[in-house]
This record gives C-alpha cells, sequence and structure tokens, in this order.
C-alpha cells in the first residue's frame, strides 16, 4: 500500500495506481476525455494534467508514489487543461446546437466550464462515414483513441485506426473500405465510448435532444447473456440504447443489443384481438375473444378431457409470466402437458447435469471465464450466439488462456484457438472419452476429488481403457497428437472451464453428449470452484427462467418434480385445487399428437413452433389439425396466421417483470414505454383467461406475483425485487439474507456425490448416401435471432444479413458448379428450401450450415424431428441433404 497527499488529503491506495484513481477514491473529480477504466489509459487528451512536485503529469497514466504530494487544480493546470481544449476545438465542427450529442458531450463540458471558446479558422471538411446503422463525422473526432482501442483490445476486430500523419491525422477503416468490408460486426462499442458527435446512431438523429430522453435501466430481449441496457425513450418511443459501464456487461453490447430495437415500434405490431371467421381474420373486442377461447377450452376438456390440451410457455417472456403460465395449464386447464422453446436446445442440459451434479445449469459465471487457465469450447459458436461472452473469452486469451475449440466448422474462436479440432459432425462422444482415456494413461486424473466427490470412477475408467483410440480417430476425424494435446492442456491447468452449446445438445445423443462433459469436468476436479466448471450457454434472454419457472411438464417451479408426491401435494395446497398426476408431453410430443388427433388445441404464448420446430411442414400440418389454436404474440408471426385466435401483447419494453440469464442470475425488467393499441402484458391476459375458466388469478403487479414464486421455489426464496434492483442475484439464493451462488457445488454436489455415467458414441439418426451425400447443420447467424420475429424488424440489421444463406465448402462448389450467391435448392427427405450460396473454408467438404432465421428459406423444413429418448430435443444439428443450383 501506498499513503499519499492529494489536494491536501491522505489517501492509501495499492501500489501501482494512478493518481486519477487514487482521487477517485477521495471522490476528487479530474477532467478527462481519453480515459475509461475499461481501457488501457494512453493519456492523449491531456486534460487530467495534474501538479506533483513542480511537474505536470497525466493523472490518468502516471502511478502514484509513496509521500507524493498532488494538486488536481490551480492557474497551471487550468491554463494547460484550456490550451489542450482550444486544441481540441481547432478542428473541431462546433455545430453543438444541431449534434446529437449536445448535452452529454465531454468536449462540450469542458470547454463550457473552462470557459474555452471555439476559433474560428478554416478546418478540415471529411464527407460523413455512413453505415447502415451508424455514422462516422471525422469533423467532429477529436482523436482520443479511444474507438480504436475498442475495436482492438476488447472487440478484437481491429477495423478502426489512426490513419495519415500530422494535422491530416484521422480516424479511418482499412483503406477507407466500408465498414462492411472491413470486417466490421457493428456492435457499436465504439459509439459508446465516443466523447462527442463524432459517432452517432442512424436512428437516433432528429429524434431528440439527450435532456429530453426518459432513461430506463432493463435487460436486453435477445440472447442469454442478459447484458443490462438503457432504453432512452421519447414520446413512446425508443429513440436509442445504450449500456452502463458499470453493468455486468461493462457497457458492452453486440448489434443487436444495441441497434435491434425497431420492432418495438414497428407498425406490423399486433394491436387489437383477432378471431378468425370464414378463414379470415377479423377484430375483437378482449371480452369477445378471451370469452370466445374459454369457452372453445371448456368444451374440449368436457369432450376429450384435460389431456387434450397442450401449452407452449415462452423463453422471451418474464418469469413472472411464465410462471402463470404453467399455473393456468395445470390449475384451470388441468394437464402437466405445458413446455417451451428450452426443449427444443438445452433440455439435455437440464436432464444430464441433473444426473451428473444435481443440478441442470451452468455452474460458474460469465465474469470467472475471464481468468480461466484453459477454456473448452465444444459445440459452441459464442461470438455469434453470444457475443457479449466471448469478449471474456478473448479477454481470457489476451492474458494468456489457452483456448481449445471443437466444432465441425471452423468458427471465429477456431482461427484464434491454440488448439482447434475440427471433428466430423456427432462425434462428441468419441472426442471427450478418448480425451479422458488419455488423461487417465498420463496420470492427469484428480485422484483427490474423484475419491472424496465423485462416484461410479471405477466403472468409468474401465470403460474407458477398454476402447480403441484407433476407433475414436476414425470416428473423430482427427489427429491422435491433437487428442493428446487437448487432454495435457485442459488436465494440466489449475482452472479449465467447459463451455458448450447446442452443437452438443441438438443431437439424438445429446443427454448423453452432456454426460460426457460432465464426466470429463469430475475427471480432473474442475467443478465447485472459480473459473472452472460445466458451463453451458442459453440461448434466449429467458430460457433459464422459464425452465425455473416450471414450464416443463416433469417440473414445477424449481425443478420440484411433477411425479414426486410430496412436490404435488404442496402445489395443491399453495394453489388450493387438485391437480393431475399424468405425465405430460413434450413440445415435440404435443406436435405428433396433434397429428395424430389425441391433442385438440394448443395455447402458444411467444412461441413460433412454424419456423423454429424440426420438420416444419409437418408441424404446419400438425398446427391446422387442431380443433383450437391460440396464439399471443406481439406480431402476426407464421403460426399466429394459423390460428383460430391471436392475442395482442406488450414487448419487453412494455413491462415489469424479471429474467434469469444463462448464469442463473435473476434481473430486473422495467417499463420504459406503453404497448400499441389494445395489447396487454401477457400476465394480465392469461390472469384474465384463467379466471373465465374457473380459476381465479388476481394479483396487483408483477412483484406480487414474484413473491408468490420466492414463496414456492427453494432455489428462489431470497429473490425480492428489491434485492435484484441493481445487478440481480445469482439462484440457488434460498433466504432473504443470502447472497446468492456465484459458482454451485463448491462443498458438494446438489446431489451429494457427483457421479459419472459410461457413454458410448452413437451414430447419428441420419447418414449421408448417394441420393443426399451432404450433411446439413443449422443454427444462428451474429445478425439475427430465432425465428427473425425481432432482428428482422430492424432496418439497419437486415440490411447487412438480408436473407437466408448456405455456407458450402469451395470444393463442393467447384464440383457442382456452384458459384457465390447462386441459387441453390437444398432437399431433404422432409422438404427443400432455396438460398443463396456462400463459399467458404468454414465448412469442410460434405458439409453445410444453414441458419434458421428466414421465412423464406426456412431451415427446419428440412431438418429431422427425431428425438433425443431422455431430454425428447429434435436432432436438428445433423441432417442429410442434396443441393443443386437453380437455373
Amino acid at each position: 500500500m501506498v499513503k499519499l497527499i492529494i489536494d491536501k488529503k491522505e489517501v492509501e491506495v495499492e501500489e501501482g495506481t494512478t493518481i486519477l484513481e487514487a482521487a477517485k477514491k477521495l471522490g476528487i473529480e479530474i477532467p478527462h476525455i481519453c480515459y475509461d477504466e475499461r481501457l488501457e489509459p494512453t493519456g492523449s487528451c491531456r486534460l487530467c494534467l495534474v501538479e506533483t512536485n513542480g511537474v505536470l503529469v497525466t493523472s490518468c497514466t502516471y502511478p502514484v508514489r509513496e509521500g507524493m504530494e498532488v494538486v488536481t487544480e490551480n492557474e497551471r493546470t487550468n491554463t494547460a487543461r484550456r490550451k489542450a481544449i482550444e486544441l481540441m476545438l481547432s478542428d473541431h465542427d462546433v455545430e453543438c446546437i444541431t449534434c446529437e450529442k449536445s448535452g452529454s458531450c465531454l468536449l462540450e463540458k469542458y470547454a463550457y466550464e473552462l470557459g474555452v471558446k471555439p476559433a474560428h479558422k478554416e478546418k478540415h471538411v471529411y464527407p460523413i462515414f455512413k453505415n447502415e446503422l451508424f455514422s462516422l463525422d471525422k469533423n467532429r473526432c477529436i482523436l482520443c483513441g479511444k474507438c480504436v482501442q475498442v475495436c482492438k483490445d476488447i472487440q478484437q476486430c481491429n477495423v478502426l485506426d489512426f490513419a495519415y500523419r500530422g494535422m491530416n491525422t484521422r480516424i479511418s477503416t482499412p483503406f477507407n473500405r466500408e465498414f462492411k468490408a472491413s470486417g466490421c460486426v457493428f456492435c457499436g462499442n465504439c459509439l459508446s465510448v465516443c466523447p462527442t458527435g463524432a459517432i452517432v446512431e442512424n436512428n437516433r438523429k432528429g429524434k431528440g435532444r439527450e435532456w429530453e430522453l426518459k432513461k430506463t435501466e432493463t435487460v436486453c430481449p435477445y440472447c442469454g447473456v442478459g447484458c443490462s441496457i438503457t432504453l432512452h425513450t421519447r414520446d413512446n418511443r425508443i429513440v436509442k440504447v445504450s449500456s452502463s459501464e458499470s453493468s455486468l456487461n461493462e457497457g458492452w453490447l453486440c448489434v443487436k443489443g444495441r441497434f435491434g430495437f425497431d420492432f418495438v415500434n414497428s407498425e406490423e405490431r399486433l394491436k387489437k384481438p383477432l378471431i378468425r371467421e370464414n378463414g379470415v381474420f377479423r377484430e375483437a373486442t378482449w371480452d369477445e375473444a378471451l370469452s370466445y377461447v374459454a369457452s372453445r377450452l371448456k368444451e374440449i376438456i368436457k369432450d376429450h378431457g384435460s389431456d387434450a390440451v397442450g401449452g407452449f410457455a415462452s423463453a422471451k417472456c418474464t418469469n413472472e409470466e411464465n410462471y402463470l403460465f404453467q399455473k393456468f395449464m395445470r390449475c384451470a386447464v388441468g394437464t402437466n402437458s405445458v413446455d417451451h422453446c428450452a426443449r427444443l436446445c438445452h433440455a439435455p442440459t437440464v436432464v444430464g447435469l441433473a444426473k451428473a451434479f444435481g443440478s441442470g445449469a451452468m455452474t460458474n459465471t460469465i465474469e470467472e471465464l475471464e481468468n480461466a487457465e484453459c477454456i473448452f469450447i465444444i459445440g459452441s459458436n459464442t461470438t455469434e450466439t453470444q457475443p457479449v461472452t466471448a469478449l471474456r473469452i478473448k479477454r481470457a486469451k489476451a492474458k494468456g488462456a489457452k483456448l481449445i475449440v471443437v466444432d465441425p466448422r471452423k468458427t471465429e474462436l477456431a482461427e484464434l484457438a491454440d488448439l482447434y479440432l475440427q471433428i466430423n459432425p456427432g462425434s462428441d462422444i468419441a472426442l471427450i472419452n478418448a480425451i479422458m482415456a488419455v488423461i487417465l494413461k498420463k496420470g492427469l486424473e484428480d485422484k483427490r476429488f474423484i475419491e472424496q466427490r465423485a462416484e461410479g470412477f471405477e466403472a468409468l475408467r474401465a470403460h474407458l481403457l477398454s476402447l480403441d483410440l484407433g476407433d475414436a480417430l476414425r470416428i473423430t476425424g482427427v489427429k491422435r497428437e491433437e487428442i493428446e494435446r487437448a487432454a495435457e492442456l485442459y488436465a494440466g491447468s489449475r482452472r479449465s472451464s467447459i463451455v458448450y452449446c447446442m452443437g452438443i445438445t441438438q443431437h439424438i445423443c445429446g443427454t448423453e453428449n452432456v454426460l460426457a462433459l460432465a464426466d470429463l469436468a469430475m475427471l480432473c476436479g474442475m467443478v465447485g470452484k472459480e473459473s472452472t466448471g460445466v458451463n453451458p450457454l442459453r440461448g434466449q434472454c429467458n430460457v433459464q427462467g422459464a425452465c425455473d419457472m416450471g414450464a416443463l411438464p416433469e417440473f414445477f417451479t424449481g425443478y420440484q418434480k411433477t411425479d414426486d408426491e410430496k412436490a404435488v401435494e404442496k402445489f395443491e395446497m399453495a394453489w388450493g385445487t387438485k391437480l393431475s398426476r399424468t405425465r405430460g408431453l413434450s413440445i415435440e410430443e404435443v406436435i405428433h399428437g396433434a397429428e395424430a388427433g389425441e391433442i385438440k388445441a394448443l395455447y402458444v404464448m411467444g412461441e413460433n413452433p412454424v419456423i423454429s420446430d424440426p420438420n416444419s411442414e409437418r408441424t404446419i400440418r400438425a398446427l391446422k389439425s387442431l380443433a383450437l389454436l391460440v396464439v399471443q404474440d406481439i406480431f402476426l408471426t407464421e403460426t399466429a396466421e394459423l390460428a383460430d385466435v391471436v392475442l395482442p401483447a406488450a414487448c419487453f419494453a412494455e413491462k415489469e417483470g424479471a429474467f434469469t440469464n444463462t448464469e442463473r442470475r435473476v434481473q430486473r425488467l422495467r417499463k420504459a414505454i406503453e404497448p400499441p393499441g389494445e395489447a396487454k402484458e401477457d400476465w394480465r391476459i392469461i390472469c384474465d383467461l384463467s379466471s373465465r375458466m374457473g380459476y381465479g388469478m388476481s394479483y396487483k403487479n408483477a412483484e406480487e406475483i414474484m413473491q408468490e414464486i420466492a414463496s414456492l421455489t427453494p432455489s428462489y426464496n431470497g429473490i425480492s425485487y428489491e434485492r435484484i434492483a441493481i445487478k440481480g442475484l445469482q439462484w440457488p439464493c434460498p433466504s432473504k439474507e443470502h447472497p446468492g451462488t456465484r459458482y454451485l457445488h463448491k462443498d458438494g454436489f446438489s446431489r451429494g456425490k457427483g457421479r459419472f455415467y459410461c457413454v458410448n458414441h452413437r451414430d447419428p439418426a441420419e447418414l449421408v448416401d448417394e441420393d443426399y451425400p451432404f450433411i446439413l447443420s443449422t443454427g444462428r447467424v451474429l445478425y439475427h435471432f430465432h425465428t427473425g420475429t425481432m432482428s428482422r424488424k430492424s432496418r439497419g440489421i437486415n440490411e447487412i444479413f438480408p436473407g437466408a444463406i448456405v455456407e458450402i465448402n469451395p470444393e463442393d462448389a467447384n464440383r457442382l458448379l456452384i458459384g457465390e450467391g447462386d441459387r441453390i435448392r437444398i432437399t431433404s427427405r422432409r422438404g427443400s428450401v432455396v438460398a443463396n450460396a456462400r463459399i467458404t473454408e468454414r465448412v469442410r467438404e460434405g458439409m453445410m450450415f444453414m441458419p434458421f432465421h428466414f421465412r423464406e428459406a426456412p431451415a427446419n423444413r428440412l431438418t429431422n424431428d427425431v428425438l433425443d429418448e431422455e431430454a425428447k430435443t429434435p436432432e436438428y444439428k445433423i441432417s442429410a441433404v442434396r443441393i443443386e443450383k437453380c437455373y
């Protein structure tokens, strides 16, 4: 520790602290423009000059010393600061009255405080550099370099840099190319650190001055990271989106989280209930629509029983709404057939990790990834599906962490990896077993951990040592030395973390894939401590919360089993009604049941199975066969187009509630604007419908619903709106005094001891043959989300990535005479679609990749609806297809 004097006040700080940081500890503000605590200080603006021992130094870069005396403001410092401001203004467009940044511009602030007026002299006049989402006005740039730092050190894209020299220096893309041609991912993080109006959102222009905008802190509605965002609104419209530096995501966002909000104020939003009559929709009153739904459901239940009705909840709705939805299905309808899209992605995680560890959730935090010594990423294209999580991984790599990436497709992180294993699709178990066998043969396992905290090891050991490594090499397509290197890197590090996503779960052996990863972690003692664990990255903003809330056929809230009589009796007493003991159906089982005539009615809240479910033609036939289809959503989706009744719902920005992110963090969602027309919050719709069904549900607000959730859910007992107001809490949080749980299984597993499972490679359900010689894998792209309902309504994003593509290897393209951008038809045993060819070495020969966001080329028309036997998740990742050029 070092003691020093700042403005006659003594302060003690750690050695290596800068003067500016020490001053902040005393509450002394030193003017600065180029400084950002998230970035390496450069001292380039010279505004933070202070005096020490008669010398002016830049306080953001100058380290403290024992006994140092510092003066932060006197005539000398102010003169130097005025000169610095004058130099910035000398070549700066000072049209502050028309600048969007006026009111929050640091240059404007300090020029005003220091009394500096702009010099009237000839200045550079540069053309405005505009792209689909933001504009770069070099006439307003002061060359602080923060945008360059963010692009280079945080996002690691290296798109922006200083160009030219002397008075002609300016910020530029490589060779002044368009952003889209320069490798830009349009995260807008450069925009977020710009201290002036040099980089500004296109949509923000002319929509209001900074002081006219209302700010609402809430949570991003896209992926499962759960980034904190601030909605800046005026006249009931979102003007722009930002994020606080003190948030869990440190203020960084991705392209969707910063620019993907045109959908909120879209003219296409549903505004009134719709009822289908004579094959067409007509507008209806809420009373008419809900009375009709209630009467039809009662008729179907009377004639066919409660289990003839299914319900799909939503990973895009709040915890409170998912809780009420499953309560409605179980109490008002009387069935356990309630499910949501977790079934299509991470149900194997819930099942597999619960079997191995006792809890089916991410074991550690996103932040901890930054301090891992080794990160093993398998089946996760993290930079596109969870871009802000990927920033932590990139930072870990910059700190020296070893990065192993396993994926049939060469992702961005694969390019950065110390070891990239381009395995054959569907060969994950063979690879993981081979890695574990090498670990055992080299004696790298954690014997103490295994002895004290796990069971079933001897069976696993015998199983692994009986395997032929040659078989693994043949099945996976990787080399022996690569497997050995992976084993050494993972087992040889003190803190190794496993990260995976749907490349692991969306297989017929998805649950077994997860069990294999759990085996690997326990074998090396990489569970129950910081920066380790088994970390599934959840795909949607509240898919974790929807699972937690019991929007699953086999669970009540907090994973209390519906076949546990004590749990059933507990909820019967709390809810005041008799509950069904019959096993509920999963999403695909409901769809198949509808096709078979066993399911007569379906209530869908915020899901779009026509686009998201596999074998979509079968899904459409099943939905059309229903006696009643009710869809509650914000748009007339492809599923809503088939409905008998459509109910208009409020979106995330128009309601209160909570989301639970991928790391089990429960966070507050806050209302920023009013919903359009007569649209209502989902929870209010559910309560009204339930009352009409004869089961009364009445709540004053969303907070009251959360109180009920906490009272019935042990892992949420300590959760309240007051406690999650700022940064949220991670479950388990069993009491009001509990601080939440950063990482799981510290002192023991939820099930007692962790259990090893022996799993074997299984071939995919569908293999290539002469008729269908290619393997197709589906997934997301950076610019779009899930079924495209939200992101495709955002104009700038849609301009950057306007339509469906299919990736094909150059060798395959040459053989089939396919060129870049050619229209090609992809056909599976279930259907065909047409998309534009993208020729790339990201996919290996014989493999293709296609995103599933596009209704005009729905990839899930091709995918296989064969299911994982335990988790009931479809095998999206492997479908046999053929391709032909369209002429």
